[in-house]
């Protein structure tokens, strides 16, 4: 408890955690949903704004006079935008228009990089040129996509004595990859633990 308060009360800390503001940047990922289209004779509307299924604008129709023509056609009646005044429908096949849909989410599903969670450790004392090695490997993790987590792992009193030093290298690893990273987590003590979470830019 006592190197949780000495961590809060920490002057490095409040001056670091103001710098990362300045290139931390949250994200969120909206979950993709299918919308289900309202067709044939579910379109309910006095009147509607009917397209062609080459595109064509056909004016106004009845609700059921433009499903009499998708029909006619061979084809499906498709609400396009209900919000719209009138409301706007398309003609159209829409099985096939459905399969094209997820035949292209399917596509882009694929080309969607799988992002992992690497770890680089390291110790309150660890020399410069051992942490430039390990800001070299982040820089790597961070290169192929990958979110990286950043521990520094505390023994015994250090965990009471130590944590300026966590912090400054925690703050020199921060400014190293101020080009390259995201924080997506500031430093923070877990345990007997620092940890801090930076991802790649621009994913």
């Amino acid at each position: 408890m006592q190197g949780i308060v000495e961590l809060r009360t920490c002057p490095e800390l409040g001056s670091f955690l103001r710098k990362l503001q300045l290139f931390t940047r949250g994200k969120h990922t909206p979950v993709q949903r299918e919308i289900k289209a309202v067709i044939n004779e579910n379109v309910r509307h006095d009147k509607v704004r009917l397209i062609g299924h080459d595109g064509e604008q056909l004016g106004i129709y009845s609700a059921k006079d433009a499903l009499e023509k998708a029909y006619e056609e061979g084809l499906d009646l498709v609400e396009v935008s209900a919000a719209a005044h009138p409301p706007v429908c398309r003609i159209m096949n829409y099985d096939k228009f459905r399969y094209e849909q997820k035949k292209k989410q399917q596509e882009a599903k694929k080309k969607q990089t799988t992002v992992e969670t690497k770890e680089i450790k390291f110790r309150p004392k660890t020399e410069d040129h051992d942490l430039n090695f390990k800001i070299k490997n982040i820089k790597k993790f961070l290169g192929q996509k990958n979110k990286v987590k950043i521990t520094m792992r505390f023994r015994g009193r250090e965990i009471v004595y130590s944590q300026s030093l966590g912090m400054e290298a925690m703050q020199k690893i921060a400014e190293a990859l101020e080009g390259d990273a995201i924080i997506l987590q500031p430093p923070k003590m877990e345990g007997r633990q620092m940890v801090m979470f930076v991802g790649p830019k621009g994913v």
